[in-house]
């Protein structure tokens, strides 16, 4: 058996970051790759459901975990209910104000690992027509690699603060105790 002496490479090691996220870069949801959905809730009870079109994401992912941000942004004249006058209803000044205010943006300020990387939490501001209010999106990795990732998960809003901070107010036939939006997107 011989000795032999390799060159090593003189190529720095690649950057890494949190073993529970991608490795460092940004990452956008590909079109069709995400689907944002408005639920009004009372109880266990879903009483309205809406999609919104997701029309920007981004995710920030740095070597320093404190670092790391995610963007989402949806237009608020994309809703889709289903119901016959609830598109309208949802879409106008008592609603979202589409015309006024054209999109729904949840900006994090911090991402974090919770049950060993398997799910994350995203602090930040959900911005519903102009006012920002702080939420926590709770994510479930439902895929993860190198350069991918694929989440779904849940932000949660209660009802009457919004609607005191806001005007945002949903049509009587829709009671509700609280307001969830729903978002599954594949970062890539």
């Amino acid at each position: 058996m011989t000795t032999e002496t390799l060159p090593l490479s003189s190529a720095p090691p690649p950057e890494t970051g949190p073993d529970w996220l991608p490795r460092p870069g940004t990452y956008a949801v590909a079109p069709g790759r995400g689907i944002v959905e408005l639920t009004a809730r009372l109880g266990p009870f879903a009483t309205l459901r809406g999609r919104l079109a997701l029309t920007g994401a981004a995710l920030t992912v740095d070597a320093d975990p404190a670092a790391c941000a995610m963007r989402l942004e949806m237009t608020s004249g994309s809703l889709r209910t289903g119901r016959p006058f609830g598109d309208r209803r949802l879409r106008g000044r008592h609603g979202l104000y589409a015309e006024r205010h054209t999109h729904l943006v949840f900006r994090s300020d911090a991402v974090e690992p919770a049950d060993d990387g398997r799910r994350l939490h995203v602090f930040g501001d959900l911005e519903l027509r102009g006012v920002p209010l702080a939420t926590t999106l709770r994510l479930r990795v439902a895929r993860r690699a190198e350069d991918r990732l694929l989440v779904i998960g849940a932000a949660e809003v209660p009802y009457r603060p919004l609607r005191r901070a806001t005007g945002f107010t949903l049509p009587r036939t829709a009671p509700a105790s609280r307001l969830r939006l729903l978002v599954a997107a594949e970062f890539v």
